[in-house]
């Protein structure tokens, strides 16, 4: 179950990471350029979207690096990084796998970190 949140909190890491990317890519584009009505407009909360675009990757990479020799950090990271990817930009197709990768991944760390067996 470790190896499996390693891979799984890395894999989503790095696919948050190009969403994250392109979050904060969105929000300087949108405050150089301006915004374009009905086509182009400024997020809501601008510090709020730049700060999880940064923040909700590397807690997924940090969590799974973490999962294999302190699994219950691990998966209390990775749940808190697939919470911050869901706040901040929603549940959608390119969100998708890593919220879920993240929330499995977690799971499974609690859950190997919570088990008897080493």
């Amino acid at each position: 179950m470790r190896i499996t949140a390693l891979l799984l909190g890395i894999i989503s890491g790095l696919w948050g990471m190009l969403v994250g990317f392109f979050g904060y890519g969105y929000t300087e584009f949108v405050q150089w350029f301006g915004e374009v009505p009905d086509l182009i407009e400024q997020v809501d909360n601008v510090q709020k979207t730049r700060a999880l675009s940064l923040f909700s990757p590397i807690l997924a990479l940090v969590g799974g690096g973490l999962s294999v020799a302190r699994p219950l950090i691990g998966g209390v990271l990775l749940l808190l990084s697939s919470l911050g990817m869901y706040w901040g930009f929603e549940f959608g197709v390119f969100t998708m796998f890593p919220i879920t990768m993240c929330l499995v991944a977690g799971a499974l760390a609690l859950g190997a970190g919570f088990s008897k067996s080493e």
